[in-house]
């Protein structure tokens, strides 16, 4: 193999490559700077901690330090619940660090929000006025497709009585 020195790419034998050169550069940024510990954390946080303080607080953001360790956990605390997960500032950090098994999380900062955030609460509006539905579901020549709409419609309202 012919390597010149002004090139700046690698040469590797058969065509074989490592791992990290087939990960796109925006994931490997990512990954260098926690992201893989600050997903796991939002996923587990109430298995973690326990019920009592992930309904106080939640991850925010995570800044890590060189090599994955001395991390500082940023974390949203709903206003009037400052002191109790004050408190409970050592607890978090070492059930963080047992969680991952070794010293991932060194501090942690508050930061305080007047309410949680609820991501998944959408509630659709009741359909109480069928004729429009019915008027395009007549148009339909397909009678199992007009079944399962029905069905669909029918689940629909119960679902959001």
């Amino acid at each position: 193999m012919h390597n010149k020195n002004n090139n700046k790419t690698q040469t590797f034998i058969q065509g074989l490559r490592p791992f990290s050169s087939s990960i796109p550069k925006t994931l490997k940024k990512h990954l260098r700077k926690g992201g893989y510990n600050y997903s796991n954390i939002v996923d587990n946080w109430t298995k973690i901690v326990s019920k009592k303080i992930s309904d106080s607080c939640y991850p925010h953001n995570i800044k890590m330090g060189k090599e994955m360790k001395n991390g500082i956990l940023v974390l949203n605390v709903i206003h009037g619940k400052e002191m109790e997960v004050e408190y409970n500032k050592k607890e978090i950090i070492d059930k963080i660090n047992s969680f991952f098994g070794y010293n991932c999380i060194d501090q942690v900062k508050l930061k305080i929000v007047q309410e949680k955030i609820e991501l998944n609460k959408t509630v659709f509006p009741k359909l109480k006025d069928f004729s429009r539905i019915e008027e395009k579901m007549n148009k339909i020549n397909n009678s199992e497709l007009k079944s399962s709409l029905n069905n669909f419609l029918k689940a629909f309202n119960d679902r959001n009585k």
